[in-house]
């Protein structure tokens, strides 16, 4: 019995990258979300740039994380296997973007010490989630070929 129809074969030449840039701005809203509060909170209150860069990576999978079990909550699934599904779309993602976000925070010189009100901080902020962005895509395109990352969320995502 055939039961392709039940579960596509997806390649790397049939994953669009319109795809892979929507899982990957998904991902990245609640990377964003988490980064900004933590950056914020880690220099409004003098933190180290280490307890600061640790706070922002911890609250960026925190909200990423919780967006997407929102989303799979609202299938009517329990929370245990909201949060499985959550692990197994976003791990990836999240941790390569945190790596590269936090690592342009760090490296470029004086963002992390600019403080609030100063434009370096704010555009180098800007900056790392756009970079973040552009080089997870790919990544996020190829995991979703192999019906890994967000492709595991799919299913729980019709007429919502």
């Amino acid at each position: 019995m055939d039961h392709t129809h039940h579960h596509p074969v997806s390649t790397a030449a049939t994953t669009t990258w319109a795809a892979a840039a929507q899982a990957t701005l998904h991902c990245l809203t609640g990377c964003a979300i988490g980064e900004v509060l933590g950056m914020v909170l880690g220099t409004a209150f003098g933190l180290h740039n280490a307890a600061t860069v640790g706070l922002s990576v911890a609250l960026a999978f925190v909200f990423g994380y919780a967006l997407t079990m929102r989303g799979v909550l609202r299938a009517g699934v329990g929370v245990r296997t909201a949060l499985k599904v959550a692990l197994a779309a976003d791990t990836v993602s999240i941790a390569v973007m945190e790596v590269l976000d936090n690592a342009v925070m760090v490296t470029v010189p004086g963002a992390m010490d600019a403080g609030l009100t100063a434009w370096l901080f704010w555009a180098s902020l800007a900056f790392s989630l756009a970079v973040a962005f552009v080089l997870t895509t790919p990544l996020n395109r190829w995991m979703i070929s192999r019906g890994k990352g967000h492709a595991v969320v799919h299913q729980y995502n019709h007429g919502h």
